[in-house]
């Protein structure tokens, strides 16, 4: 399970003008807001946006200036993986050591779409344990108790963080990702496309990679 909600696209529009900047081409720039206020890339900005996009790393440096955050609500299996990406990415987590006994543990604090009925019964035990212990250390607050729910918490324990990174390393996420065996890795891609010019700034052609 995955969900990411709150997505805000900031900057394209500074980073359009840098983008002509090293050939001072600004004033070919035909890019506007609409009525809505959104940033709406003309041909002219487009069409070097896609050339640039194509060109590389090295050519398209105006999409680290592109910045996305966004809120999302994963299972630790899934921070583990994402943790590999250090480069231009910051992330703001929940906090699983102050909060972890801060609301009754359910079912749904967890990811459990993929479990056969016999193992979510099995599950369903895990977190009538960990509410059992929790309670227990509201009570006490017995160290002993509040350390059983750290080390026995499984990594299906969903966690929220507000990530923001660029689109450059959303093309490199997207393309280390697509074809991952974890269903959250296909639901995160899908989320890339929808982002504002995705397809042309970092879907691009499948050559390019």
């Amino acid at each position: 399970m995955i969900k990411l909600e709150k997505t805000g696209v900031m900057n394209l529009e500074n980073a359009m003008r840098g983008a002509r900047n090293p050939m001072n081409s600004w004033a070919r720039s035909d890019s506007f807001y609409n009525e809505a206020g959104e940033y709406v890339l003309g041909p002219n900005d487009l069409d070097l946006a896609r050339r640039l996009r194509k060109a590389g790393s090295d050519h398209r440096k105006f999409l680290r200036q592109v910045f996305v955050s966004v809120d999302i609500t994963a299972p630790l299996y899934w921070w583990k993986e994402y943790d590999t990406y250090k480069v231009a990415t910051v992330a703001n987590s929940t906090s699983t050591m102050h909060k972890i006994t801060s609301k009754p543990f359910e079912m749904d604090d967890f990811s459990h779409d993929h479990l056969s009925s016999e193992a979510e019964d099995f599950m369903q035990r895990i977190v009538d344990e960990l509410e059992q212990i929790r309670l227990r250390y509201l009570e006490t607050k017995n160290k002993a108790d509040w350390y059983d729910i750290i080390q026995l918490l499984p990594s299906s324990y969903n966690q929220m963080r507000t990530c923001s990174f660029n689109y450059e390393t959303l093309i490199n996420i997207y393309y280390a990702r697509k074809d991952h065996k974890l269903a959250e890795w296909h639901t995160f891609c899908d989320w890339i496309k929808t982002l504002p010019y995705a397809e042309a700034l970092i879907i691009g052609e499948t050559t390019d990679n």
